[in-house]
């Protein structure tokens, strides 16, 4: 039996799926969500094999609510999303459908799913590594706290720190693991606005109230909540670069 939960915030798009997926025998829909909130508890609850995902949902999108699961199920993404998604959907090899969903296209759609569904996850995540640096994803970032989901514009980052696997999101409000890379958001942040100044740290500029000398032609970046930042002596060229000192 193939578990399937709709996260789609169009009740019409949801009942296309349903009526399709109500002639698939070994088929059975679990929940209906109307968001990407509601669409994190219920593939924890119910632990999908495979979930149909609209991207462009009211809250958070498609996008950031697969950065929230795990294990991650395989996704048939349903769109009206602009060209460069639909490229990276087919370098990632990942099955879309585009609105309204037509039963052919549907059926060739859970056809690819039996035949891929062991690579699904792996190109579903490939494709987050690639959405993520695009201009509609990189403005804020979306955390899991317990059983909670959290939205953080970036003007509100004071600075990312490495921690083993994770990156940890530190602003006024404290501090927020996330797994992705040091790198990756050095690429998709906005470089005039975040250095990175260490391999284990990356600054908001703003927050910067001054730099001191330390210790052998490295700095100590002092931010405004009182926090001391190692800076490199690449790091600290950068700096210079940037606030043109």
């Amino acid at each position: 039996m193939i578990k399937v939960v709709l996260i789609d915030d169009e009740p019409l798009s949801r009942e296309i799926l349903k009526k399709y997926l109500m002639k698939i025998t070994d088929v059975e829909v679990m929940e209906e969500c109307n968001d990407g909130f509601e669409g994190v508890k219920a593939i924890q609850q119910h632990q999908p094999d495979l979930i149909f995902l609209d991207i462009q949902m009211p809250k958070i999108s498609g996008f950031e609510m697969l950065e929230l699961v795990n294990p991650m199920p395989a996704v048939i993404f349903i769109t009206a999303f602009d060209e460069y998604a639909l490229k990276a959907f087919e370098t990632n090899a990942i099955d879309y459908l585009l609105k309204p969903v037509s039963e052919d296209r549907f059926v060739k759609a859970m056809q690819k799913y039996s035949e891929r569904v062991v690579a699904s996850a792996t190109k579903t995540q490939a494709l987050l590594e690639t959405m993520g640096q695009s201009p509609s994803q990189n403005n804020r970032i979306v955390v899991k706290t317990g059983n909670k989901v959290k939205i953080i514009p970036v003007h509100e980052i004071h600075y990312l720190e490495a921690d083993d696997d994770f990156v940890k999101i530190v602003t006024a409000e404290g501090s927020f693991l996330k797994n992705k890379t040091m790198a990756f958001y050095e690429q998709s942040l906005d470089p005039n606005l975040f250095v990175r100044v260490h391999r284990s740290y990356l600054l908001h500029i703003g927050q910067i109230t001054k730099i001191e000398p330390y210790q052998k032609e490295t700095h100590l970046a002092v931010l405004r909540g009182g926090q001391q930042i190692p800076v490199s002596k690449t790091g600290y060229g950068k700096l210079k670069s940037i606030l043109g000192i």
